[in-house]
């Protein structure tokens, strides 16, 4: 007879569906199908290192456990989260235990392996090595940043997916024929959960376990489920988002060639997704800043003006009033005309500057406030530009001596610098014939 001290609780609905064979795993087929690199090494029964790096809830535990089965190894499992050297000395003695005592080698799986340190880190590595262990890692951020260059070297990095549409909908089905068999799900309904899911698997497991729990009010009476009853019965979602990390960086990068590439709608898209994945808006306000600088220029000066009104306009009205003003600017920016001559003209600039040694300035550019320096030639034969025909002073350098017009700003044939470029081959046929006389 059973009593409450002996009864064990269900596991978890995401432990209860982990798959127990690969043949089992939704997900990953461009590593998992026939011929694809993980089958692969699944059926050649060698096991190496290895290195799954992906978003959570994408499988990267569930293959760790499966390759030990694959490999006919013992697998032991620790948290870079909690564990430390003492956790890792134990785990280490445990894998000469299994080989001591049963023969065997053991699959050692570090989850989170970016949150260990360096030291933590090579102190797997004589162990990889020796083949004491085989080390599997997993982690969410990137592991050229985040993984030692020598732990690095000795494993294989497979890069794991999001689940998509179709594959959280094949969880799905099997969720609900475990969890809710008897109750009816609007496709609505299933296309909420699903969206919730955010690619994540163990995110839609949690939901449709949420979901279940909320048709066990006795109050309820709940029959079908709809999409109203799926927004009651879920909190509101929680992007999917590493502020600082590569999904950060990628998307700032989606933004930035959006509006370089005057695609508006795609602006708006990259630029909603990061407010919406917790952002800062006066970040996204200097980025948007350096747009108007980089890729639109002198071919239309409002759009800087936009880009500092909009940051202005935040900072006064706040969110969420103030990121209408950013996604006003972001859609002027891509939509308006395009140079980068100012942008190049100033990195080759820099780069000359920095290579070059310092020359000094002509006499005649030199300021003269005093009496001594102006005995010293400072100013001497300076042409004062607005007393010149066309306010311009044909043939004059304001480079210094022996220095070459580096022509390093050349305007584009779009916008305003159409007019610019006009102007400047005005100017230079004036310093032509001004040299002739």
């Amino acid at each position: 007879m059973s009593s409450l001290f002996d009864s064990t609780p269900p596991p978890p609905l995401a432990e209860a569906l982990r798959p127990k064979t690969i043949e089992q795993v939704i997900g990953q087929t461009h590593l998992l199908a026939s011929g694809k690199p993980l089958n692969l090494a699944f059926a050649s029964g060698k096991p190496h290192s290895m290195i799954l790096w992906g978003p959570p809830g994408v499988g990267k535990t569930t293959l760790a456990r499966l390759s030990a089965k694959a490999f006919d190894r013992e697998f032991i499992a620790i948290s870079a989260v909690l564990a430390g050297v003492k956790e890792i000395r134990e785990a280490i003695e445990q894998a000469q235990q299994n080989m001591a005592q049963y023969g065997k080698q053991t699959i050692l799986f570090v989850d989170e392996i970016h949150r260990f340190n360096k030291s933590q880190q090579d102190a797997l590595l004589p162990h990889v090595e020796s083949g004491l262990f085989t080390f599997i890692g997993a982690t969410t951020e990137n592991p050229s940043f985040e993984v030692n260059s020598a732990l690095l070297s000795r494993a294989q990095v497979y890069v794991l997916k999001s689940l998509s549409t179709n594959e959280l909908g094949q969880l799905f089905i099997r969720a609900r024929e475990l969890a809710m068999p008897d109750l009816q799900f609007e496709d609505s309904a299933i296309e909420r959960i699903i969206a919730h899911a955010d690619g994540d698997a163990r995110r839609l497991l949690n939901l449709v376990e949420q979901t279940h729990n909320a048709t066990l009010n006795p109050s309820a009476s709940v029959k079908i489920i709809d999409q109203a009853f799926i927004e009651n019965a879920l909190s509101t979602q929680a992007r999917r988002f590493d502020k600082g990390g590569d999904q950060f960086y990628d998307q700032i990068s989606a933004l930035h060639k959006s509006v370089r590439g005057s695609n508006p709608d795609a602006a708006l898209y990259w630029l909603c997704r990061m407010l919406d994945g917790g952002v800062d808006p006066r970040y996204l306000s200097r980025r948007i800043i350096r747009m108007a600088w980089e890729d639109i220029g002198l071919a239309d000066p409002r759009a800087m003006q936009l880009a500092n009104d909009a940051a202005l306009t935040y900072e006064r009205l706040g969110s969420p009033e103030g990121e209408l003003a950013l996604g006003q600017a972001v859609v002027y920016l891509a939509v308006a005309s395009k140079s980068n001559a100012s942008y190049k003209a100033f990195n080759a600039a820099r780069a000359y500057v920095a290579q070059d040694q310092s020359k000094p300035v002509p006499h005649h550019l030199r300021n003269a406030p005093t009496k001594l320096m102006k005995d010293l030639g400072h100013g001497k034969e300076y042409r004062y530009a607005h007393d010149e025909p066309h306010a311009y002073a044909a043939g004059e350098s304001y480079l210094p001596e022996g220095m070459t017009e580096p022509h390093w700003y050349e305007p584009v044939p779009r916008g305003l610098e159409t007019q610019i470029s006009e102007k400047m081959a005005f100017l230079r046929n004036l310093d032509q014939e001004a040299k002739k006389k």
